[in-house]
C-alpha cells in the first residue's frame, strides 16, 4: 500500500486565531482528521462557537482568550499545556498604507502579531513538545501561517510583506534547529481567501477586480482549501517535508 492516512487521530493539536476565518477552519479539520484541539483567540463568544462544533465532532476542545502579543499572558496559557504534536501559527493582520504614508504604530502592530507574537508561540510550542520523551519516534508538526506575499511583493503590503518574509525564514531555520527532534516545521502561503477580513477589503469593487485579475485561476481560496492543507502538512503523509512551504496561490507567483 502507497497511500499514507492523512489523519491525525489523538494528537493534540493548537491553533492561534482560532475564532474566525482561515483559523476556525483548521481547528475544525484537524477535529474532522481526529485531533484534540486548543483554541486560542481574543473574542470569547468565537471561540465558544467553535468549541461547540469541535465537541460534536467527539474531539475535545479547550479554549483560552488571550492576546497573543501578551507574552505574559501566553506564558500562564501554556503552563497548564501539557502535551502538544501539532501548532498552527495562525493569528496575523495586515494594514494596507503606501510605503511613506505607513504610520510607525500601525508598522508596530503588524510587526508584533506577524512576527514577534509568531516566534513567540513557535519556541513556547516547542519546549513543550520536547517534554514527551518519545518525541523523535512521535515527530511534531509547526505551521507557520504565511501568505503568497512572502513570496513577491504587491502594492500598498510593504509591511506585510516585511513580516511574511521574515515567517517563511522563520520557518526554515526552525525546522533546520528541529530536524533532530522530528518536528517538522513548514509554512502555508495561500493568495485571498475568503475570510471575513478579505471580504472586508472586497467592499472595494476596484480592489476585488485587480485580486481576481492577478490569479490566473480566476478565483479566491476558500477556507477549506487552506484549512485541507494544514491536516496535510499536520500528517505523517508529510513525513519528508520540512522547511518548506506549500503555495496556495491559484498561480499568483507562477507568473
Amino acid at each position: 500500500m502507497f497511500l499514507k492516512d492523512i489523519n491525525v487521530k489523538n494528537k493534540t493539536a493548537l491553533i492561534t486565531g482560532a475564532g474566525k476565518g482561515i483559523g476556525k477552519a483548521c481547528s475544525i479539520a484537524l477535529a474532522e482528521a481526529g485531533a484534540h484541539i486548543i483554541i486560542i483567540s481574543r473574542t470569547e463568544k468565537d471561540l465558544i462557537e467553535v468549541q461547540s462544533i469541535i465537541k460534536r465532532l467527539k474531539r475535545r476542545c479547550s479554549y483560552f482568550v488571550c492576546d497573543v502579543t501578551n507574552l505574559d499572558e501566553i506564558k500562564k496559557i501554556f503552563s497548564k499545556i501539557s502535551r502538544l504534536d501539532i501548532l498552527v501559527n495562525n493569528a496575523g493582520t495586515n494594514r494596507p498604507e503606501f510605503f511613506t504614508k505607513i504610520k510607525r504604530k500601525d508598522m508596530s502592530e503588524v510587526v508584533d502579531l506577524n512576527i514577534k507574537a509568531s516566534f513567540d508561540i513557535a519556541q513556547i510550542s516547542t519546549k513543550i513538545m520536547l517534554k514527551s520523551k518519545n518525541r523523535k519516534k512521535i515527530g511534531g508538526s509547526i505551521i507557520n501561517l504565511s501568505s503568497q506575499l512572502g513570496k513577491v511583493g504587491a502594492p500598498l503590503r510593504s509591511v506585510y510583506n516585511m513580516t511574511k518574509f521574515g515567517i517563511e525564514g522563520l520557518t526554515k531555520g526552525m525546522a533546520i534547529d528541529l530536524a533532530k527532534h522530528n518536528i517538522r516545521v513548514n509554512s502555508i502561503c495561500p493568495t485571498f481567501v475568503e475570510t471575513p477580513m478579505v471580504k472586508n477589503f472586497f467592499k472595494n469593487k476596484d480592489f476585488k477586480k485587480s485580486v481576481i485579475k492577478n490569479i490566473p485561476l480566476g478565483k479566491v481560496a476558500t477556507e477549506s482549501d487552506i484549512a485541507t492543507a494544514v491536516v496535510y502538512l499536520a500528517s505523517d503523509a508529510s513525513s519528508m517535508m520540512t522547511g518548506s512551504s506549500l503555495v496556495i496561490d491559484g498561480g499568483w507567483t507562477a507568473k
